[in-house]
C-alpha cells in the first residue's frame, strides 16, 4: 500500500479566468431581490429584521443555469432548504446562550448543507450561503415566540427570490438549453482542433452531456428544443469523428445560439438518437449519492466545529466567522481544498480593507447602509466568477455591513475581529481537511472503472449484432457517455486527495481510451442509420 503526497501550488490559485457568460444574471437578480424587502424595512425603521429576508433573497443566486422547468424545482428546494437551515438555528438560538453548544450546532448543520448541496448538485454558491445564514442566525438574540415571524419574513422573500429566478423565461424561454448546446458546440470544436489532447476529449465529453442533461430537464420537446438536440448530436458527432469535422461550423453554429434568433437548422438526426433517454445519473437515489460525500461531511463537521471553538478561546464575539470561513474551504479534494483557502484568505484581507474605505460612507445613515450592500452584493457575484478571492472582496465588507443593520458598531473592532476569525477559520479549516482522509477516492475509482467497463461491454455486444435496435443502442451508449463522465470527475477528485493507495492511473487511460473508441462507433453506427455520411 502505497500513499499520496497532496500537491498544494501557490502558483496560479489567484490567477483570474474569463468571467461567466452569465455573470450578470446573479448579479442583477440578488440585487433585485434584495433592495424591495430591505428598502420595505427601511422605511419601517425595521433594518434590525433584514437578516431574515436576507436569507430569503439570497436564494435568487442559485441554479441560473438550468432550464426554466427544473429551475423552478431546484429553486423551491433551495428556499425550502434555506427556511430548514433557518429554522434550526432560530430555534437553538431560542433555548440557549451557550456558545460552544451553538457553534456545534453550525457545524453539524454545515456539514449536512455540505453533504446535501454536493449530492443534489445544486451548483454555484452551493453550500456557504446556507451556512452564513444559520451559523448568523445561531448567535442573533432570539425567542420561541419571534421564531415563526422571522420564518414569515424570510419565506416571503424567498417567494419573491424565486419568481426573480423564474422572470427571465418570461423574455427568453430557452435561454439555459441555448447556453449548454453552445458550450458543448465550442468544447467539440475545441477537441477536433486537438483531437490527441485528452483533456479536451473529457471537457467536450462533459460539456456534450451537460447539454443533453439541460435539454432533458427543460419540459415539453418544443421546436426549437428539438433543433437544439440536434445540434447537440452534432457536437457528439464531432467527438466520433474529429479529423471530419469543421471546428469553425461549430462555432457559427454556437454564435448563433446567443440572443433569441432562430435556431440553426441541421440534418434530422437526432430522433433517432433517442432524445428522450433518461442520463443514467439522474436516477441515482440521492442517500446513494450522499454515501460517498461522508469524509468530506466529516471534514466539515470537524473544521467548522475546531474553528468556532478557537474563536471563542480567542474572545471573538462572532465564532460564526470562523465556522463559515472553514466551511468554506471544503471542495472536492485536499489541492481544491488548498487553493479556495489561499484565495479565501486573500479575499478576506483585501475586502476588510475595502470595508475601511467604505465606512465612513455607510455611516451617514441607514439608507446608504444599504445601498452600500446592494453595491457590494452586485459585485460579489460580478467578480466572483473569474476568481473566488476577487469576488471576496467584495463579500468581506457587505458581511461586515450587514452586522450593522441592527446599529452602527465599532469599524476598528469588525477589522479585527473578522482578521482574526479568517485567520483561524483557514488555519483550523485545513488542519481538519488533513485530519480527516478520504480512503474511499480510491475505492470510487474502482467502482467507476467497473462502470464504464460493463457499460462498454454491453455496447460492444450490441454493435455486434447486424441489425441491433437504434432504441437499445442509444440507451446503452448513453449509459457508457455518463459512465466515462463519471469516471473522470472522479479520477480528478481523487488526484488531488491524500494518504490513498496510489492511483491506477495506466488502467484509467486504457478504460478510458476504449470506452471513447466504443462511444464513437456507436455514434457513427447510429447516425449513419439515417446518413452515409458523418461529416458535418
Amino acid at each position: 500500500m502505497s500513499s499520496t503526497t497532496p500537491r498544494l501550488p501557490l502558483a496560479g490559485v489567484l490567477r483570474l479566468g474569463r468571467p461567466s457568460d452569465i455573470w450578470f444574471k446573479p448579479a442583477l437578480s440578488v440585487v433585485v431581490a434584495v433592495a424591495p424587502p430591505n428598502l420595505t424595512l427601511l422605511a419601517l425603521g425595521r433594518l434590525d429584521l433584514a437578516m431574515y429576508t436576507m436569507a430569503g433573497s439570497l436564494c435568487a443566486l442559485y441554479a441560473h443555469n438550468r432550464p426554466y422547468a427544473a429551475r423552478a424545482r431546484a429553486l423551491t428546494w433551495v428556499v425550502l432548504g434555506m427556511l430548514s437551515g433557518l429554522a434550526v438555528a432560530l430555534v437553538a438560538a431560542s433555548l440557549t446562550t451557550s456558545a460552544v453548544a451553538l457553534v456545534t450546532v453550525g457545524a453539524l448543520l454545515a456539514a449536512a448543507q455540505k453533504a446535501l448541496c454536493d449530492a443534489a448538485r445544486i451548483g454555484p454558491p452551493g453550500n456557504v450561503i446556507f451556512t452564513f445564514i444559520s451559523s448568523a442566525a445561531l448567535f442573533a438574540p432570539q425567542t420561541l415566540a419571534q421564531v415563526p415571524g422571522h420564518l414569515a419574513l424570510a419565506a416571503a422573500a424567498g417567494v419573491w427570490a424565486w419568481l426573480i429566478g423564474m422572470a427571465p423565461g418570461l423574455i427568453r424561454p430557452h435561454g439555459p438549453e441555448r447556453r449548454a448546446t453552445a458550450h458543448a458546440l465550442r468544447t467539440a470544436a475545441a477537441y477536433a482542433e486537438k483531437p490527441d489532447d485528452s483533456r479536451a476529449r473529457a471537457a467536450a465529453a462533459a460539456a456534450v452531456q451537460a447539454a443533453w442533461q439541460a435539454l432533458l430537464s427543460a419540459g415539453a420537446r418544443t421546436e426549437p428544443r428539438r433543433a437544439l438536440d440536434r445540434l447537440v448530436v452534432r457536437a457528439e458527432v464531432a467527438l466520433a469523428a474529429p479529423a471530419d469535422t469543421d471546428p469553425e461550423r461549430l462555432r457559427a453554429w454556437a454564435r448563433d445560439l446567443r440572443g433569441n434568433g432562430p435556431v440553426p437548422r441541421t440534418e434530422d438526426r437526432g430522433e433517432l438518437l433517442g432524445i428522450d433517454a433518461e442520463l443514467s445519473f439522474e436516477s441515482v437515489p440521492l442517500w446513494r449519492r450522499i454515501g460517498p460525500l461522508t469524509p468530506l461531511a466529516l471534514r466539515t463537521a470537524l473544521g467548522c466545529a475546531l474553528a468556532g471553538y478557537a474563536s471563542l478561546a480567542f474572545g471573538v464575539g462572532r465564532p460564526y466567522w470562523a465556522l463559515v470561513t472553514a466551511a468554506s474551504l471544503y471542495q472536492a479534494n485536499l489541492t481544491l481544498t488548498w487553493s479556495r483557502g489561499v484565495q479565501r484568505v486573500v479575499g478576506n484581507l483585501a475586502g476588510v480593507l475595502l470595508f475601511a474605505a467604505v465606512v465612513p460612507l455607510a455611516h451617514l445613515g441607514p439608507a446608504a447602509l444599504v445601498l452600500c450592500c446592494l453595491a457590494f452584493n452586485f459585485g460579489a457575484e460580478a467578480l466572483i466568477s473569474r476568481n473566488y478571492w476577487l469576488g471576496s472582496v467584495c463579500v468581506t465588507p457587505m458581511a461586515l455591513l450587514i452586522t450593522e443593520f441592527a446599529g452602527f458598531q465599532e469599524p476598528g473592532r469588525l477589522i479585527t475581529e473578522r482578521v482574526l476569525d479568517t485567520a483561524v477559520g483557514a488555519l483550523v479549516g485545513f488542519v481538519a481537511a488533513l485530519a480527516v482522509t478520504n480512503r474511499r477516492a480510491g475505492d470510487r475509482i474502482e467502482h467507476a472503472l467497473s462502470a464504464v467497463d460493463r457499460a462498454r461491454e454491453r455496447t460492444a455486444r450490441l454493435l455486434a449484432e447486424p441489425y441491433p435496435a437504434p432504441a437499445a443502442l442509444e440507451s446503452v451508449r448513453r449509459t457508457l457517455a455518463a459512465a466515462l463522465v463519471e469516471l473522470r470527475a472522479t479520477v480528478d477528485a481523487a488526484s488531488g486527495e491524500w494518504w490513498q493507495r496510489a492511483l491506477p492511473q495506466e488502467r484509467v487511460v486504457l478504460t478510458e481510451q476504449a470506452g471513447h473508441r466504443t462511444l464513437a462507433a456507436t455514434t457513427r453506427r447510429l447516425t449513419s442509420a439515417t446518413t452515409e455520411d458523418v461529416r458535418p
